[in-house]
């Protein structure tokens, strides 16, 4: 016995078949579940130059490996499709309920191709499977959508269901668009919601009931204890996220950074995500001004954006299913400035860092505001403030004009345009409708490239390379370009992967100037990150788990324990790096270049800024840097191909002829 259901659901719009289907135990064994069956299917079933927005895209829903085992921080499941914002890879994350919702129906994923001619939404019980018509839903936007979907099902099915759906900006197209679970939760990134939207498939509602399987349940059961009890020692007083960015500034200063794994778990137990924002606004990790100002800009917008405001509202925390730390929160922010409505979830540091320092907006209510209309509208909060503070930098130099704004004064920290606008591009409505695709389309229409800040097509992340160089590595290198959660050199100092894996670098304390060098210790470390995000991904694990590290959340001992294997780390690590390069073969058939994603200038220091912890920080060496990382993986290191012989070695060619 494994954790793996054996087989998936396959839904063709077009023609409204349903269909299971078995899936080989050695697909399996070589790229687990998640990320990495998403990978493998979708590479050998999407043709070369499919329509990202066509019948031939295939949209996939997957559940991790050890999602239902009882292995804690392991129930985030994946969206992946071709991605309409970059042409190649596309996939997206997300916690709540809706991972073990796919295992209990009977699949390990569900995959969705077709257009249907009217709106439906997909229903399973874990019995049957099919296609319903969606026609009353469609207009209503995500926590809508669900809530409406719960009265007239709960009471019907055996048990309550599990529903991901999109929004407005999924049913418009907009390719910013993602898809919503758990009253607004998002899997917000690569235009998922765009693809689901452009299938006419509003919402997919899940019902089953049945057991989810597990080879060694008491030895799983054994680690998630050891994990908790680990947890439960480390608290922290509360009122001190006040001095957080204190904290963010001693960083910024110092040659080197150590950090302990197990400070996150303190951190988003206490605060969730938002503890980031005053650490990034005062280290140089949080971009400011459009990627093009400094803490200076920003100057104690550290205090304003303080995790205790944002506690002292929060009416409730949530966990996700099978998390200790519950980092998710409610927030009652009835009555305050800007707010139309009662509640909220809690807005995670991204949408805080790309809504406030990005926009030098300084209305921690305005952002209570952005963060539940773009979780209603099924938007992602990243790439919607890049977009925004592309924007405001053209309007401030003249690139685009009033008449063109039609009449919003997009200044900087100007809240009141900033809510005006984001209104319009969730509607597609006048301007706003220009930047519903993005910042790199935006920019082909009306200009002001210089300062579009995008990787590929794809907006970045809210973490500065200039801080961190190894995040510039990916950025660039990583199949879904601008993903943020892939690696950085702070991560991989936290995590010790040299105590799993054979190969990888020692995480030992080396200042942040190495970080800017071409070596190959350098490369061995962005390979071993990306090689255990993937694995991650492909477990259905948490970012903050990784962040942990292994001493902490025992990954490999998880997996050991859930499939009846004995494995090493090395064995597990090939199997992150099969992920990875498979998603990257599935780029090179769709005809993306992989040479051609570059890191705009401003993001490489190109000019250095001129004041800050980043100060003259230029990153040099980037190119070579990726060169070597693809090298490191056996990719062309020109071409950032995957060469013949590391496809051999990893056995990805015998892996097509075992497709469907």
């Amino acid at each position: 016995m494994t954790s793996f259901m054996g087989k998936v659901l396959c839904a063709d719009l077009s023609t409204g078949a349903c269909e299971a289907k078995q899936i080989p135990p050695e697909v399996y064994e070589a790229l687990l579940a998640g990320k990495g069956l998403a990978a493998w299917y979708l590479y050998n079933n999407i043709p070369a130059g499919a329509d990202p927005l066509g019948p031939e895209n295939i949209l996939a829903f997957a559940a991790g490996a050890l999602c239902g085992t009882g292995a804690f921080l392991s129930g985030r499941w994946t969206v992946a499709c071709k991605s309409p914002l970059t042409g190649g890879w596309g996939d997206a994350n997300c916690g709540g309920l809706f991972a073990p919702a796919i295992k209990q129906c009977g699949y390990d994923a569900i995959f969705v191709s077709g257009v249907s001619e009217k709106p439906v939404y997909l229903f399973c019980d874990g019995k049957s499977a099919e296609l319903r018509d969606a026609s009353e839903y469609w207009g209503h936007d995500a926590v809508e959508t669900e809530k409406t979907l719960h009265e007239a099902l709960d009471g019907v099915c055996r048990k309550k269901p599990c529903v991901a759906c999109i929004g407005p900006a999924g049913e418009k197209l907009s390719l910013i668009a993602g898809i919503c679970n758990e009253g607004g939760r998002i899997a917000a990134r690569s235009g998922v919601g765009a693809v689901m939207g452009s299938k006419r498939l509003k919402a997919v509602v899940l019902a089953g009931s049945r057991p989810m399987p597990c080879a060694d349940p008491d030895r799983v059961r054994a680690l998630s204890k050891e994990l908790g009890q680990k947890l439960l020692k480390l608290t922290i007083p509360s009122g001190l996220g006040v001095f957080i960015g204190a904290g963010g500034r001693m960083m910024g200063r110092l040659p080197s950074i150590p950090l302990d794994g197990s400070l996150t778990s303190i951190m988003f137990r206490e605060w969730g995500t938002p503890a980031n924002t005053p650490l990034a606004i005062t280290s140089g990790d949080g971009p400011i001004k459009n990627w093009g100002g400094t803490p200076q800009d920003a100057r104690l917008m550290d205090l304003a954006y303080s995790p205790e405001q944002i506690n002292r509202i929060e009416t409730a925390k949530y966990h996700c299913y099978s998390c200790p730390l519950g980092c998710g929160g409610r927030l009652n922010i009835r009555g305050r400035k800007y707010a139309g409505y009662d509640e909220t979830h809690k807005p995670e540091y991204e949408t805080i860092e790309a809504f406030g320092p990005l926009l030098l907006n300084w209305s921690m209510d305005s952002i209570f505001q952005l963060n539940e209309m773009l979780n209603r509208a099924g938007m992602d909060t990243i790439s919607a403030g890049n977009t925004v503070a592309w924007a405001i930098e053209c309007y401030e130099n003249g690139v685009l004009t009033v008449r063109q704004t039609e009449g919003l004064a997009l200044n900087w920290g100007n809240t009141e345009a900033i809510l005006e606008l984001v209104r319009k591009m969730i509607a597609r409505e006048g301007f706003g409708d220009a930047l519903a695709d993005g910042v790199k389309r935006a920019s082909e229409r009306f200009g002001g490239k210089e300062y579009a800040m995008h990787v590929g097509g794809q907006e970045p992340g809210m973490h500065d390379a200039r801080n961190d160089p190894q995040l510039g590595v990916h950025f660039a290198a990583e199949p879904a370009p601008g993903k943020h959660t892939v690696g950085m050199s702070i991560q991989y100092g936290a995590m010790s992967l040299c105590d799993v894996c054979s190969w990888a670098p020692p995480a030992r304390l080396h200042l942040k100037a190495e970080d800017l060098e071409d070596t190959e210790e350098m490369a061995l470390i962005s390979k071993a990150n990306a090689c255990y995000s993937m694995l991650t991904d492909g477990a259905g694990g948490c970012y903050y788990g990784e962040m942990m590290g292994v001493h902490m959340w025992k990954l490999v001992d998880y997996l050991n324990a859930a499939e009846g294997w004995e494995h090493d780390g090395d064995h597990y690590m090939e199997i992150g790096e099969r992920i990875q390069t498979l998603r990257q073969l599935f780029n090179v058939k769709q005809g993306v270049d992989p040479a051609s994603v570059r890191l705009p200038k401003r993001m490489l220091g190109e000019p250095p800024l001129n004041a800050g912890p980043l100060k003259g920080v230029t990153l040099g060496s980037h190119r070579a840097q990726v060169s070597a990382h693809w090298r490191a993986f056996g990719w062309d290191e020109k071409t950032g191909v995957p060469l013949p012989e590391t496809v051999a070695r990893l056995g990805i060619d015998k892996l097509t002829e075992a497709a469907p």
